[in-house]
């Protein structure tokens, strides 16, 4: 700036009055550029120190923005802008291996990036260490210096410190000796300064941002796996998973055996490619088996360090190994590995470990699901196993007689169930009806309904009346009483050389005489319900029975069904009832014995429509025929 002039209306001043002038009054520059250093010609300085306008463009570079390499590359070309570098470098450091790594950089080979220096080592790491910058003017004469660059002079080392700790360094080299001046030095300094807290602030929003995409992941994760089923599955899909949030070259997932007592691998996989590893862990035993006992992370950031680790794979240098723990036991470890030293750090490990017990319920629930899915395949089996056995202890067809008919059917609600019908043979011309339905449903009841069969052919040599079969098997009953279970009973015997029927009934659903009339075919039969009652069998001690015997004519039908029929409801709720299976049986026109059956079931499924059956159904039907015509 020029230098400041008196006002217009002021005298000089004779040179015997002038008082001695001061070197640096009215102009307070120094004369000579002293901070520069006496061989830097040209100190490549564009902008005059303290600029209120660099201050301004260094505050805009570091606090617009939150991005680690955006912030980078506003620092370098800023620092360009006053210093005309050609090399140039922001290192940071990685606190838990304590090297500094090359975070950006302008200027350097490859390999020169990739170098990992330890504090204390080279310019840079003598200048993290001691905590200042580093002003060297000719590195050759430097016993420290690293020669990565053989044409290289001159370097500038300036650390970032933020809250007394130092987090990296800014490293300018030049190929001219002296290049960097002191006031090169102050002016880096001041943009480190400023730089470090933009820095950390980036890193700290790198880090939140990590984390909170690294939870939105392992909910997404934990949200899926839960919804796998099949273990196989399962642990495959746990590998795909695991991959979005750490980059492993090795995994395994080891599973506890109760009968060994070991470790076993049931999934691994090797750079992306599934492979059979047959190796078993004891407690204790290695990295893995380590975790375990101790139920907790084990992290080894290079294996041949650690005295735990028994080699399995030479190529591997670090390793993390995490428990998983189900309702306080250890049911499994999952198991990273990589060739890099170092590879696996703290926030790989709690991710692990927030996932590992999610993993571990997803574990767990897919094996007793595959019990529970093992056990049905085993019940299933042994069902249909026991469905035959039921169906062997029906009758195969009904017997021949000379004046009736007999058809049946029995349709279970489930694979089995309690209704039980047979035919006992009572010597020529007389056989037994009985049907009966067991309380409950599917196999409890089967099985009760198959004693109470074996228990009625028992009888059946004895040839007893119905009201006595029905008190004999009461008492048979009450030998092998059970709680809460009973089995109501209709016993009927047909006598086919008069065409009698004599029937009692244990509390079973009391059967339908549909009559015919022969005199007018055109006139619907008449159906009535046949009023007999008494108590179930097995529910009472010394219980009596009411005996009939009714008299038929050909063409009359005796309807005997259990309460599945009558009790069948379709979507609406309404039940099937009386009235509707009255209403049928008298729309028929001349019907048989096996056409009367099958009109009714099929009368039960259009009124169901679709609807589960909730209670067996069984039909018995005894037509009576015309007498044969004798043969001349």
């Amino acid at each position: 700036m020029p230098p400041p002039t008196k006002p217009p209306s002021a005298k000089p001043a004779s040179p015997e009055t002038s008082p001695r002038e001061h070197p640096f009054e009215g102009d307070y520059r120094p004369t000579a550029p002293v901070l520069f250093h006496p061989h830097a010609a040209d100190p490549k300085i564009r902008v005059e120190p303290l600029q209120v306008n660099f201050l301004h463009k260094l505050a805009d570079a570091l606090n617009t923005t939150l991005d680690l390499n955006t912030l980078m590359h506003r620092v370098a070309d800023l620092v360009r802008s006053i210093i005309d570098y050609k090399i140039f470098a922001i290192l940071l450091l990685n606190d838990r291996s304590e090297d500094l790594r090359m975070r950006f950089q302008i200027g350097h080979s490859s390999e020169v990036e990739r170098m990992r220096i330890k504090l204390g080592r080279g310019i840079v790491g003598q200048a993290a260490l001691q905590r200042k910058s580093l002003l060297i003017e000719d590195v050759t004469k430097t016993d420290n210096y690293i020669d990565a660059n053989p044409n290289v002079r001159a370097e500038l080392a300036v650390p970032l410190i933020i809250k007394n700790k130092v987090i990296g360094v800014v490293d300018l080299q030049s190929e001219t000796p002296a290049y960097f001046t002191l006031e090169h030095q102050r002016l880096l300094e001041l943009v480190a300064s400023r730089m470090a807290v933009a820095v950390e602030n980036a890193r700290l929003y790198t880090r939140v941002s990590r984390q909170a995409q690294t939870l939105g992941v392992l909910n997404d994760i934990s949200r899926e796996i839960t919804s796998i089923l099949d273990p196989n599955d399962l642990l495959e899909r746990i590998a795909h998973l695991l991959k979005r949030v750490i980059d492993f070259q090795m995994f395994s997932i080891l599973l506890w055996n109760e009968r060994t007592q070991h470790f076993e691998h049931s999934f691994s996989s090797r750079f992306g490619e599934r492979v059979i590893r047959k190796r078993i862990i004891a407690l204790g035993e290695g990295l893995i088996g380590t975790s375990a006992q101790l139920r907790e992370p084990v992290l080894a950031p290079d294996v041949r360090k650690d005295s735990r680790y028994i080699e399995a794979n030479p190529e591997v240098r670090s390793e993390l190994a995490v428990p998983l723990v189900y309702k306080g036991e250890v049911i499994g470890v999952l198991d990273l590995e990589h060739t890099r030293v170092n590879y696996y750090n703290d926030d790989h490990q709690r991710t692990l470990s927030t996932l590992g017990s999610q993993i571990a319920i997803s574990i767990a629930n897919a094996r007793l699901y595959q019990r529970i899915h093992e056990e049905e395949q085993r019940m299933e089996r042994d069902l249909e196993m026991a469905r035959q056995v039921q169906l062997r202890l029906m009758p195969s067809r009904p017997p021949k007689l000379e004046r009736a008919e007999i058809a049946a059917q029995f349709v279970a609600a489930r694979s089995i169930g309690g209704d039980v019908y047979d035919y006992l043979d009572y010597g020529p011309g007389r056989t037994a009806l009985a049907v009966g339905d067991v309380s409950g449903k599917a196999a409890p009841a089967a099985l009760y309904a198959a004693l109470v069969s074996g228990i009625l052919r028992s009888l059946a040599p004895q040839h007893l009346s119905p009201a006595a079969m029905l008190t004999a098997l009461n008492d048979q009953l009450q030998e092998r009483k059970l709680d809460s279970q009973y089995v109501t009973m209709l016993m009927a015997i047909w006598d086919d050389s008069n065409q009698t029927l004599q029937i009692a009934n244990a509390g079973s659903v009391q059967p339908l005489f549909v009559a015919a009339n022969p005199a007018d075919t055109n006139k619907p039969p008449t159906v009535r319900t046949i009023q007999a009652e008494g108590f179930p069998l097995g529910l009472f001690p010394n219980a009596d029975y009411e005996e009939f015997t009714l008299s038929t004519q050909p063409g009359d039908l005796i309807v005997f069904f259990s309460d599945g029929i009558v009790d069948a409801v379709n979507a609406t709720g309404d039940m099937f009832g009386d009235e509707r299976l009255a209403k049928l049986l008298e729309s028929q026109h001349h019907p048989t014995a096996q056409s009367t059956v099958d009109a009714i079931l099929q009368a039960v499924t259009d009124f169901q429509a679709g609807t589960a059956h909730f209670d067996d159904e069984t039909i018995v039907v005894l037509r009576a025929l015309e007498p044969p015509v004798p043969s001349h």
